[in-house]
């Protein structure tokens, strides 16, 4: 009797020892898949980038690099369309892009093109508050880097859909500086949304201030004399770089190219002015005003490079969020006062983690299967078909 209890535990030792070795196997697969797609995967594709070289002419050898970021399109979930699998998901995806690029790249200034938020427009005063509040854990940054952000549709409504409540509550959160200035460059940070040319309070407003910003930017690049320009604060004699969300006028995407500009079934779609693009007049107004040496916008999802006037550049900037791209992407920047040096770095694609996970789900399954004896092991059923092989 004592001999049949022996046999028993001896078996019920060998059974917990198996079972212990199956569990231990699902957790280390587990914990390497999630390391890798949550953690690593950021790190080894951003590692990839680097700041590009910017040309400076022999006599500007002392100028100074600036080391900017921009990105565009966040569109962090409200509370109303918000799914909370959907917000975990694509926002988990942003701050590891996010803090991972900070840490990697140490940019010194990060603009973010409007559309910061999904339902800006419409959230109450509690949802607004939630969501600031979440942009601020995902997007925060050290004390010495910068975070100048524009005004999209989704965060303070489309013409009609926008007031003067919307903008200060968004100017409250953050700083409503229209004109930027650091190491001799100049950046007029632009509320495209106000510039519809109807006449209206908002949109006058902002027409004034582009306007002052204008006469600011002349004055700076003249000599000064006994006109308008005494007394006016010296700016840098740069010319500016634009940044707004709502792209200048463009008929379409039809020119666009890249593995990340538009689908090909539509580019050729016509752009609505003052909803897709910015109307022509308000494009030229820009031109003539700020007379920039460089444009970036968001607005559309997708990448492209046009130019405007006599051969003014301006870079589309895609979303960062996966719920608008499968390979969302960032600008890199390298910037002097009279050149600058621009490269794009792609965020990890999203289809790439999805297949990740379904393979380690597939692996979970044949080591379960293996374990309960309904499927032979890989290992001996290699060996065994390589010995079938060689009698024959």
């Amino acid at each position: 009797m004592a001999l049949i209890w022996l046999g028993f535990g001896r078996q019920h030792l060998c059974l917990l020892k198996r079972r212990s070795s199956l569990l231990l196997k699902l957790t280390a697969v587990v914990f390497a898949v999630l390391l890798f797609c949550e953690f690593l995967i950021y790190y080894l594709v951003i590692f990839r980038c680097d700041w590009p070289e910017v040309k400076t002419p022999a006599h500007d050898s002392g100028q100074k690099t600036l080391k900017a970021m921009f990105l565009a399109d966040t569109h962090l979930l409200g509370e109303v369309r918000g799914h909370w699998l959907d917000k975990l998901r694509r926002e988990w995806q942003m701050e590891r892009a996010f803090q991972t690029a900070l840490w990697l790249l140490q940019p010194e200034v990060v603009f973010i093109l409007g559309d910061i938020f999904d339902e800006g427009k419409w959230s109450s005063s509690q949802a607004w508050a939630d969501d600031v509040e979440r942009f601020q854990k995902i997007f925060r940054h050290p004390r010495h880097v910068q975070l100048k952000v524009v005004a999209g549709n989704h965060d303070i409504g489309f013409h009609y859909q926008m007031s003067t409540y919307k903008i200060k509550r968004f100017e409250k959160v953050f700083n409503p500086e229209r004109l930027f200035s650091w190491k001799g460059m100049n950046f007029v940070l632009v509320n495209s949304v106000a510039l519809e040319g109807d006449g209206c309070h908002i949109c006058s407003e902002a027409e004034a201030e582009l306007i002052e910003i204008s006469h600011k930017l002349n004055c700076s690049r003249e000599k000064r004399g006994p006109g308008r320009c005494r007394g006016a604060p010296l700016l840098p004699a740069s010319a500016p770089v634009l940044l707004q969300h709502f792209p200048l006028f463009r008929r379409s995407d039809a020119n666009c190219s890249g593995e990340d500009a538009a689908p090909l079934e539509e580019r050729a779609i016509p752009f609505k002015e003052r909803y897709d693009v910015l109307s022509r007049e308000a494009s030229q107004q820009l031109l003539w005003w700020l007379r920039p040496r460089l444009i970036l916008s968001g607005h559309t999802h997708s990448a492209c490079e046009v130019l405007h006037g006599a051969g003014v550049p301006e870079i589309s900037v895609p979303s960062f969020s996966w719920r608008n791209r499968n390979n969302p992407s960032f600008i890199m920047g390298s910037m002097t006062p009279t050149e600058y040096a621009l490269t794009k770095c792609y965020l990890p694609y999203e289809n790439t983690v999805l297949a990740t996970y379904c393979v380690a789900a597939g692996l979970l399954v044949v080591l379960i299967l293996v374990h309960s004896g309904l499927l032979p092991s890989p290992l001996i059923f290699g060996w065994n078909l390589l010995r079938k092989f060689k009698t024959t």
